[in-house]
């Protein structure tokens, strides 16, 4: 490394382009991802550490998007309910070829990340390629500060049945869960559609007390550490919702601490997984901070579901497999206020659908069965 820096400094034809920060962050960066934890294990400037705190609050700035490598791609892993970038028809798989009019092949995540970012109510275009048509498209979004609402929930028309969306995992998400877990029991409602389509996780803590609320004992995951040795984490007790019915809405956004609630009522046959196959992140986080406030995000220890699967790199596989249509986006609940009960039967989220057919009375559409309108 100091044979390269030095050739560099002593022999580039454009000394002015020789910046010794940018040559560090580059080199640090290139070690993390030579290590193939592909958009977990992270190298982050000091700015990106001040953006993780702020998220960490469930507080952004930028244009709403969670991004990650992915075969060396800039990929979204999601767009943020509400966010500049949702609105403006960005979804899970997008890859993000142009920033402001720049080629960013081979640039590594931190620098993507530190180029879209910026102050609210400032411009930036990007270029994105749909990765299910492989069309590219430029769209030029406004940047925003962006409060999540971590948990939404609305009754399902003409159903018994609660939709409940977890948007990311958060400090404080087990408590607003809760809350909303309570309102739906004090309702009579009968079942709860779980839906953690394009959560891109957050805090493990959050992530065991949420299943938790589901689940009456036994395990929510094991962590494997580096020399092979295997800690089971137990359930939190004291769960309010163990014996109400509840099927999970999971798809390829769905990472990270979304994956361990959703393994974790998979393997306790407590519910079953409608959608597509999840994100793949499967590996627990430490911060190791850097003398310039800089930071190494490192895998530390792999997350296994109870049953002892790994999903790092390859997600959950869902119980149920629904696909949408490229142009759809999952259905929300702030979406089903004022929707009549025909007009949620003739929606296009058919992952929706799916689920509410499969979680039995409480989702019965005016006691008529979803799956003809399913399967059509």
């Amino acid at each position: 490394m100091a044979q390269a820096w030095n050739t560099i400094q002593r022999h580039y034809v454009d000394p002015a382009g020789v910046q010794p920060k940018e040559l560090t962050y580059g080199a640090i960066s290139g070690m993390v991802d030579s290590l193939g934890d592909t958009g977990h294990s992270a190298f982050l400037t000091p700015e990106m550490v001040k953006e993780l705190r702020t998220a960490e609050r469930g507080e952004f700035k930028g244009v709403g998007i969670e991004i990650q490598m992915k075969d060396g791609h800039a990929t979204v892993v999601t767009p943020l309910d509400d966010s500049p970038a949702q609105k403006a028809g960005i979804q899970t798989g997008d890859v993000i070829l142009r920033v402001a009019g720049e080629d960013i092949t081979d640039w590594p995540l931190s620098r993507v990340v530190e180029r879209i970012g910026g102050r609210a109510g400032t411009k930036i275009s990007l270029t994105v390629q749909d990765a299910r048509s492989n069309r590219t498209r430029e769209v030029t979004l406004v940047r925003a500060s962006i409060k999540l609402h971590d948990v939404s929930w609305h009754r399902l028309p003409g159903t018994a049945a609660a939709h409940l969306r977890v948007a990311s995992f958060d400090a404080g998400v087990t408590r607003d869960l809760r809350n909303a877990l309570l309102e739906i029991q004090q309702q009579k409602l009968a079942g709860v559609l779980l839906d953690l389509r394009n959560n891109p996780g957050g805090l493990l803590d959050e992530a065991v007390d949420v299943a938790s609320q589901f689940l009456a004992g036994g395990n929510v995951l094991l962590a494997k550490d580096a020399s092979g040795n295997v800690e089971p984490v137990p359930v939190t007790k004291g769960g309010v919702a163990t014996n109400l019915p509840v099927v999970v809405l999971v798809n390829e956004g769905s990472a990270s601490a979304a994956e361990i609630v959703a393994g974790a009522l998979q393997d306790a046959r407590r519910t079953r997984l409608v959608g597509a196959t999840t994100f793949g992140t499967g590996t627990v986080l430490q911060r190791f901070r850097l003398s310039d406030g800089s930071a190494l995000l490192l895998a530390v220890e792999e997350w296994l579901t109870p049953n002892g699967r790994s999903f790092w790199h390859k997600g959950l596989t869902p119980d149920v497999a629904v696909s949408l249509q490229p142009e759809v986006n999952p259905l929300l609940p702030a979406a089903e206020r004022g929707m009549t009960t025909d007009q949620l039967r003739r929606c296009e989220d058919h992952q929706l659908l799916t689920a509410l057919r499969l979680l039995g009375p409480p989702g019965q559409l005016n006691k008529l069965n979803v799956a003809n309108q399913v399967n059509r």
